[in-house]
């Protein structure tokens, strides 16, 4: 049997091939909480409103994308969508479809901030005559920041760790180059443990970040809950 390979594991703790696939791993973060922060804002717009018009394909698209695993969702929109003309490359689907599943996820977030705003605040300032998007930027804004933050930042972790789904799709982010290194190496153990402390070193780095982030814009008015991942 054979045992624990020190040499490999020190070998690979720092191999340029395994750090470019953590970048890649964090632009695909970065990415995906961006565009999705972008499109959820919107969708949470209009779950929110009271015209069934747009609220309804708001609720469709939330239903479908927060009930379906990513993994499927990728895998459709890789390799089922060109059956029907539409073809995408890695690169694009794996964006494409982290995007699409975090706006789902991100406008929840959204809208549950939103809401916590209370009423009469909102309708206070709408009575000393603010038009609506004062309204949005000086009142509800701020203090539906501070309900979102922690759920936002607890989604970058999550989205962080599930890059690595994309690697079904032979994205080369930091779980694919792990394997591939693992069919050429065979230091199964020692490949995978050095993936787990690049993950680990990343979700920590983010953690103490968070932290600094939350107490710059305080803790939210009061307890929250907010569907996760």
């Amino acid at each position: 049997m054979k045992g624990w390979n020190w040499e490999g594991f020190f070998e690979y703790l720092t191999n340029y091939y395994l750090l470019e696939g953590a970048l890649i791993t964090l632009g695909l973060t970065v990415f995906a909480m961006t565009a999705g922060l972008f499109i959820g804002f919107f969708v949470a717009m209009m779950r929110m409103s009271r015209y069934k018009i747009l609220s309804a394909p708001a609720n469709f698209y939330i239903w479908i994308f927060r009930g379906t695993p990513l993994l499927v969702q990728l895998i459709i929109i890789y390799t089922g969508l060109p059956q029907i003309g539409i073809k995408f490359t890695v690169i694009q689907s794996t964006l494409l479809g982290l995007a699409l599943c975090e706006a789902a996820y991100l406008a929840e977030i959204i809208r549950a901030g939103i809401s916590a705003v209370p009423s009469g605040q909102v309708n206070a300032a709408r009575a000393i005559g603010m038009r609506e998007s004062q309204v949005m930027r000086y009142v509800v804004a701020p203090q539906a920041l501070r309900i979102i933050i922690p759920p936002l930042g607890n989604s970058v972790n999550s989205v962080l760790k599930t890059t690595s789904i994309a690697s079904i799709i032979s994205m080369e982010e930091l779980l694919r180059r792990t394997q591939v290194l693992i069919q050429e190496k065979f230091l199964v153990l020692e490949l995978f443990t050095v993936a787990a402390l690049y993950y680990l070193a990343m979700t920590t780095a983010w953690e103490l970040i968070q932290r600094r982030i939350e107490k710059r814009f305080g803790k939210a008015y009061g307890p929250m809950s907010v569907d996760a991942h």
